[in-house]
């Protein structure tokens, strides 16, 4: 999953980024790129940067409603694989006016549904119609944005509930279908990626006093973080500089 910038830096300093092998197998792998939420910040940033052929899916531009299965399967069974990289950045923070919650006592069940229906439920949908568009021959990647807040270990300040909640299940949905995956697609790697606090509209009203990056930035790092994944790492959880986060 080379990109644009990566590949001809590559060419020029192949000692300084990656191995002899590595920049071989630059011009046979990691080719075709099936992006969905593209029109997002994050995504947006990855499909541009990404070199080789790159479909980009969204809601707003392609009528891609990833909480509904019926689009779902529609939109993937359109395509033609395979893919080695199908990359889901999709999510969102505040739905229908749900903020994220400062104590238990603000949790609605509104709130909570919609939070695992976007960011728990639509994920898992999108793997469940896009295992036949990826290979079985060889490396393939299937990463989903997921955030540090669902880390039930990580969780030291509580709030949040319905958030970290729909993250906490997404992932526990990437480790189980990563289980089986490997059975069928040996190759393949199925991770939950964490991209830090990134300058979008999705994070503006919540940065506070944490440090952010561009949507450019936090591309860059997370295509080098899928780059540089091996598929005894797939199932697990990743941040933006390539540090296993704990469940």
């Amino acid at each position: 999953m080379f990109s644009k910038n990566a590949k001809a830096s590559c060419a020029a300093k192949p000692l300084l980024l990656v191995d002899a092998t590595a920049c071989r197998h630059m011009s046979l792998q990691m080719k075709r790129h099936l992006i969905i939420g593209a029109s997002g910040g994050i995504g947006s940033a990855i499909a541009n940067q990404l070199d080789g052929e790159v479909t980009r899916l969204s809601r707003s531009e392609d009528g891609f409603d990833i909480t509904d299965e019926a689009s779902v399967a529609a939109k993937l069974s359109a395509l033609s694989g395979p893919y080695d990289t199908v990359f889901v950045a999709t999510g969102a923070l505040v739905i229908n006016g749900h903020e994220p919650e400062k104590t238990i006592k603000a949790l609605t069940p509104d709130g909570l549904t919609d939070q695992f229906q976007t960011n728990a439920v639509g994920p898992a949908l999108i793997l469940k119609h896009a295992l036949p568009l990826l290979p079985k021959d060889r490396r393939a990647v299937f990463a989903v944005l997921s955030a540090r807040v669902g880390s039930i270990t990580d969780n030291n300040i509580g709030g949040w509930h319905s958030y970290r909640a729909a993250k906490a299940a997404l992932n526990q949905l990437i480790h189980g279908a990563a289980i089986e995956m490997a059975r069928t697609h040996k190759q393949t790697i199925c991770v939950c990626l964490h991209p830090g606090t990134v300058e979008t509209a999705f994070t503006a009203k919540y940065a506070g006093h944490h440090k952010t990056v561009s949507a450019e930035t936090a591309a860059t790092n997370l295509i080098n973080v899928i780059d540089h994944l091996t598929p005894d790492q797939s199932g697990h959880f990743f941040d933006y500089a390539g540090d296993e986060i704990p469940w």
